[in-house]
């Protein structure tokens, strides 16, 4: 398995591979406000601007936290609620107002740096949400309606509409309302390809594993479990990814806006930096078709060159198809695995011509295949797997758990190959 490393897709050459991809889509854009007020937020406006040079619409929406609890603590004054979640009262709201001015007067200006046109907009109204378990959440609103037309007005003018968590009623009384569940919500109704969430948090870390791609099944179980351990403020965006992907989004994307350059590589990297949960099937292992081989052979290539792998011809890939699988992220294959088998010891099966590409190196993705090939070999009856390596004996030593073999556990007619190739490589055996 080779452990080059070379272009990152958010250098040029690989976001410009991406541009057809999403080109003319709109992604919604929901921005902590402890986000707007970090270090970061310059360059977070930088990777906004590189999304509009490649024709991607942005819409923004903005939340005011932590705005509204340094407000509240400077003046000694209690919250009936931070998030637009709970009972808003007077007190809050008049807090609220003044924290939205801070928060959207930072964009506009960050924005105005970065020659890119804005706009605040009162295209959403709200309404009241009235009275729950017996208490009157007073001016704590949630969207009633959105001006569609209105939003695609906007962009189709290259001007970014900047949607604040304080929203108007049809009679003009300021309504308090939870900026990730205005997101969801106007994701859906401009049918955006992307909800993206950007917060003070890594993404969806579940027990303190940090999630990269999950489906939507998935992350339904999990926000169901009582016993999950999960950052409350992540779970809510969790919650709201879930109802906008039952409406129609296909992806939702929660992850850290803290993170230079973590926008574009979350978006144009398909591993990415935060948690992407998905409605579609996105990431898989599956058997090779005859149609992949080109494909397997432009990927191995590069290991080819750096005598990490065997080389292996095209019309040769192209007629042992079958015994190859990929690993497929995106409908684009980044990874492959073969499994080869011997006459003279049909127990036995070889792992060979394992590969990622660079880009998607130490994520897991090897460890995924090598997984994917023990149960495959498994399946087909195998009591081992050998592996031959060059440069990687340690990833299969100590990571994947195979040991050293003995030459009694090798095909005769592949120690054969072993003694007259040359390449001299480190023989490593699985028990199945």
């Amino acid at each position: 398995m080779a452990d080059s490393r070379s272009l990152k897709p958010t250098d040029l050459r690989g976001i410009l591979k991406y541009v057809p991809m999403f080109r003319e889509h709109t992604f919604v854009i929901a921005i902590d406000g402890s986000i707007v007020a970090g270090d970061n937020f310059e360059n977070l406006v930088l990777d906004i601007a590189v999304l509009r040079s490649l024709n991607i619409n942005v819409v923004i929406v903005h939340g005011i936290g932590l705005q509204l609890r340094e407000m509240a603590a400077a003046r000694g004054l209690k919250l009936s609620d931070v998030y637009g979640e709970g009972r808003t009262d007077e007190e809050t709201m008049k807090l609220a107002r003044e924290a939205v001015g801070l928060v959207s007067q930072r964009i506009v200006e960050g924005m105005t740096h970065a020659n890119l046109k804005c706009a605040i907009t009162n295209a959403i109204r709200a309404t009241q949400i009235g009275v729950i378990g017996g208490v009157d959440m007073l001016l704590t609103g949630k969207v009633e309606k959105i001006d569609v037309a209105l939003f695609k007005s906007l962009l189709a003018q290259d001007i970014i509409p900047v949607v604040t968590p304080i929203l108007c009623d049809r009679d003009g009384v300021s309504l308090r309302v939870n900026s990730d569940s205005v997101a969801a919500d106007l994701a859906v109704a401009i049918g955006a390809s992307k909800l993206i969430y950007l917060s003070p948090y890594n993404g969806l870390e579940i027990d303190g594993d940090l999630k990269i791609n999950l489906n939507l099944q998935d992350v339904k179980q999990v926000l169901k479990s009582k016993s999950v351990k999960m950052e409350e403020r992540v779970r809510g965006k969790a919650q709201f990814a879930v109802a906008a992907l039952e409406q129609g989004i296909v992806r939702a994307h929660i992850l850290d806006g803290r993170r230079n350059g973590g926008l574009l590589a979350e978006i144009f990297d398909k591993v990415g930096t935060g948690t992407m949960i998905h409605a579609n099937e996105y990431d898989r292992i599956r058997p090779a078709k005859k149609k992949d081989a080109a494909a397997i052979y432009a990927i191995t290539k590069n290991a080819v060159r750096n005598q990490s792998l065997v080389s292996r011809k095209l019309c040769h890939i192209e007629e042992h198809w079958e015994d190859y699988f990929v690993y497929e992220i995106d409908g684009t294959i980044i990874g492959c695995a073969c499994l080869r088998k011997f006459e003279d010891m049909p127990e036995t099966l070889e792992l060979c011509s394992v590969y990622v590409q660079p880009f998607y190196q130490n994520r897991g993705v090897g460890r995924k295949l090598i997984a994917f090939s023990e149960m495959q070999a498994r399946e087909r009856g195998a009591r081992s797997l050998l592996i031959f390596t060059t440069q990687t004996y340690g990833f299969f030593h100590s990571v994947c758990k195979f040991v050293d073999a003995e030459s009694s556990d090798l095909p005769p007619s592949r120690l054969a190959e072993v003694k007259s190739n040359g390449r001299n490589s480190k023989a490593l055996v699985k028990r199945l």
